[in-house]
């Protein structure tokens, strides 16, 4: 039997899946991913085990969110003025955090994401991929390699 309310449950972990869902998906679709998770969430609320993890729950229903919003963004076209040239390193990046985290290889954004937002331990993060714990653990590094090559810290020592 659950105790604590769900209201409190959103207080609590709702930053946390908007953190979450915005480095999976980026600010344009992050905000529906989290509602779309909430909405899910409240529905199954009832039946979660005391016992629960919720924080590996919540970030487990925003995973099949964003997948859920990646799937439909592919099997639309993007309408664009102009198909821009490929931009080199220097130009691509813009210094935006949200848009490095874009740029990473799904499985590394993935796991950069629940790893070192959501604070997921790598076994939740390969049981919500479907992966390895090696595999989630090698993804986050290279992922948060790639990104610090790209959004050094000033006085951060490598």
């Amino acid at each position: 039997m659950i105790v604590k309310p769900f209201e409190q449950v959103v207080a609590e972990h709702g930053p946390m899946v908007l953190r979450v869902c915005r480095a999976v998906l980026g600010q344009a679709d992050a905000e529906d991913a989290w509602s779309e998770t909430f909405l899910a969430a409240l529905k199954a609320y009832p039946e979660l085990p005391a016992d629960a993890n919720v924080q590996a729950w919540l970030v487990t229903i925003a995973h099949r969110k964003a997948v859920d919003v990646t799937r439909a963004r592919a099997r639309h076209p993007v309408p664009v003025g102009e198909v821009p040239d490929r931009p080199g390193r220097a130009e691509a990046w813009n210094g935006d955090l949200w848009d490095a985290l874009a740029r990473l290889p799904d499985k590394q954004r993935l796991a950069v994401a629940y790893h070192y937002l959501a604070g997921l331990p790598y076994r939740e993060i390969a049981e919500i991929t479907g992966g390895t714990v090696d595999a989630a653990r090698r993804a986050a590094a290279d992922g948060l390699k790639a990104l610090r090559a790209s959004y050094p810290l000033e006085g951060a020592h490598s």
